[in-house]
């Protein structure tokens, strides 16, 4: 029979909708750990600074202390690459979590820089792994009608990760007020300085212990199942998802990507292949592209970039809690239209609408522009790429590369994306200091120019195909 005599019409499936939200929900508070560990440093920061003795006098310790978790970033991307192919998806986001919770505590007790510094490089390796794994176990539990909705789950658990160490910041702060002129002599006397900023980094232990041993409750990925020859554990887990006729369809489909020799086996040199290149390198262009779109520059240096809007620093934190929620609220658009509008048309949409706006708003600085009209041209962009880059991009990465390496190429474009991060986080203040707000925005806008066009040539629609699907179609082109 070919494959189109076998194949299910998707729409006569029953999915059971209750076991895949709840797989995909706590596979997702990967991601809220990621969201919650990678922001909450910055609320943390004027409060641990003169606890360590960081001054302006020492740049590098205080670069040092809020990037170190880039280190484990890096690493955790790593890792993922070289194990997750291995030892299964499932088995690392344990570890995963075991990492989030004792970076926590650590975190919370530390005594000294160095104590800091290696907790903090401890919490990025559990980024590191969460953010390769969280989103590529959803896709590979998920059926292809409703995978870009499941896995851009992940990103709406990153957004609310985000706000909640926003939350948890800003309630710690307000619980002991400080004078607005306090020196770091009295911060460092007062309850934020010996003890609020511990508070900060110790409240993510809950949820990190709640994910480590809710993650022991869920099953292996089916297709990591297959590719180590445990067809019936596979079976037995798609037919949780689609009842047995989908089980027995989708393992079969399955296996079909799979040559004999790559059952159980994992070969990095494969993403060498020419045919792989391509795809690998779609990936990685997509993984960079998502960071030098320019957005991150707005959450990480919100402060300059609204001072230089005119706003005064009590305007500047309620403008950083409406971004927060734009962010939010856009989303859940990204959940409600990526299975209905597609991947390629959202992606479009947002590179396209990031270089109009940024056109706009480095014209804005330009011409010095100030206040209000600023600021919605600021939320504007947030909300453009809320819906698109920021969650398509992770669906698109964990969607297209074939089952026998998806692990190891994953890793690939997942480590591309945290070296892009790390360089545009260094680059914005020299870029900010040579271009001005208003080159370096525009410059921005050129990048998105540039992936829009990427994007138009060579992004296939993935929308309603199943994971060997997508393989296929992938082969048919390179082939």
């Amino acid at each position: 029979m070919t494959h189109t005599e076998t194949t299910l019409d998707a729409g006569a499936v029953e999915y059971n909708r209750a076991f895949l939200w709840r797989v995909c929900l706590v596979a997702a508070m990967g991601g809220l750990l990621f969201g919650y560990d990678w922001v909450v440093v910055g609320g943390a920061k004027p409060f641990y600074e003169p606890y360590f003795q960081i001054t302006d006098d020492t740049p590098f310790l205080r670069g040092w202390a809020q990037s170190s978790a880039l280190v484990g970033c890096i690493f955790g991307a790593v890792l993922s690459g070289a194990l997750s192919d291995r030892f299964g998806r499932k088995h690392l986001l344990i570890g995963a979590g075991f990492l989030f919770t004792a970076s926590a505590l650590w975190t919370a007790f530390s005594q000294t820089l160095t104590d800091y510094s290696l907790a903090r490089i401890l919490g990025g390796l559990g980024i590191g792994l969460a953010s390769n794994l969280s989103p590529m176990y959803i896709a590979e539990m998920s059926p292809a009608p409703i995978r870009g909705r499941l896995v851009s789950i992940n990103q709406l658990t990153i957004v609310i990760g985000v706000l909640a160490a926003q939350w948890v910041n800003w309630m710690l702060a307000r619980s002991h007020p400080l004078s607005p002129d306090a020196s770091s002599v009295d911060i460092l006397a007062g309850w934020h300085g010996r003890v609020g900023w511990r508070w900060m980094f110790g409240a993510e232990t809950l949820p990190a212990f709640g994910f480590f041993v809710l993650m022991f409750l869920l099953p292996e990925s089916p297709r990591w199942l297959v590719k180590y020859g445990k067809l019936n554990q596979a079976r037995a887990v798609l037919a949780k998802v689609g009842g047995w006729e989908y089980a027995c369809q989708e393992a079969d489909s399955i296996q079909a990507t799979l040559a004999k020799e790559e059952i159980a086996s994992v070969r990095f040199r494969d993403l060498l292949e020419p045919s792989l290149l391509k795809i690998i390198a779609l990936g990685v262009f997509l993984a960079v592209f998502q960071q030098w779109c320019g957005i991150n520059s707005i959450f990480n240096y919100a402060q300059e970039i609204f001072a230089a809007a005119g706003y005064s620093v009590g305007d500047i934190l309620f403008n950083i809690v409406i971004t927060g929620t734009v962010n939010l609220l856009f989303t859940f658009a990204a959940i409600y239209t990526v299975d209905r509008l597609g991947r390629k048309a959202l992606m479009l949409l947002g590179s396209g609408g990031l270089a109009g706006i940024y056109a706009v708003l480095g014209t804005g600085y330009f011409l010095q522009v100030r206040g209000f009209f600023m600021l919605l041209l600021v939320l504007a962009a947030i909300a453009f790429y809320a819906m698109s880059l920021a969650p398509i991009t992770w669906v698109i990465i964990s969607e297209i590369f074939p089952n026998r390496i998806r692990g190891a190429a994953m890793a690939v474009a997942v480590l591309s994306l945290w070296i892009a991060c790390t360089l545009l986080t260094l680059a914005f203040p020299y870029l900010n200091r040579s271009l001005g707000p208003h080159g370096t925005f525009w410059l921005y806008g050129a990048i998105c120019l540039f992936g829009f066009f990427v994007i138009l040539k060579f992004l296939p629609e993935t929308k309603g195909k199943s994971l060997e699907e997508i393989e296929r179609g992938f082969a048919d082109k390179t082939s």
